[in-house]
């Protein structure tokens, strides 16, 4: 179970992220948000993100699932983060944005609509929703993990279950960890544009 994972793992999963460069997506993401936004980090991992967020201005709630990544980002950001499975986000009408960095493509596809409809409940009006996945279009075990990964292609057909949510932004990185270069990753940055 990828959360059991996480937990045995947590501490090499924080050193080998806690430093990854981030800068580069954190500017496109950053371009739609207004100062002081209040930001969902959906699958804080490491703390990282929340990190540098508190540290732009932005109200930030950092969450993730797994016990030992909570009390590792709750010592980083000097702030309790709160343990949620995102099956389970109850937010209404809540935050500007929504950070899920490499945290959703855990959740199958036969769950994933319902994650993402919690997301989209918790975001305002014209929220944005930034979303990464492996890229590919399967879904997989690896060591240990579960991943759903994406292209272009079934990210738009997932999207098309959700009329409120419009892409604004999609493009593929490489892996910004050392050694994993290879990988590659799809980015995603949707705005929530309420219905008439």
């Amino acid at each position: 179970m990828t959360k059991d994972y996480y937990n045995k793992n947590a501490q090499d999963f924080v050193e080998n992220t806690l430093k990854a460069d981030m800068s580069k997506i954190y500017s496109r993401f950053e371009k739609h948000l207004k100062t002081g936004a209040t930001l969902l980090d959906l699958g804080c991992g490491s703390g990282r993100d929340s990190l540098y967020f508190i540290n732009k201005g932005y109200d930030v709630v950092a969450t993730d699932y797994a016990e030992e990544l909570v009390e590792h980002a709750s010592q980083l950001l000097n702030h309790q983060v709160l343990q949620l499975d995102m099956r389970n986000l109850d937010f209404d009408d809540t935050f500007d944005a929504i950070w899920a960095c490499a945290s959703i493509l855990h959740i199958p596809r036969e769950e994933i609509v319902l994650v993402i409809r919690n997301c989209e409940r918790a975001l305002k009006k014209n929220g944005i929703f930034y979303l990464s996945f492996k890229y590919g279009d399967d879904e997989t075990f690896r060591n240990g993990r579960f991943f759903n990964s994406y292209n272009e292609e079934s990210f738009q057909s997932l999207m098309d279950l959700f009329p409120s949510l419009k892409i604004i932004d999609i493009w593929k990185t490489a892996d910004v960890r050392v050694g994993r270069e290879e990988e590659q990753w799809l980015n995603i940055i949707v705005e929530k544009n309420m219905l008439k």
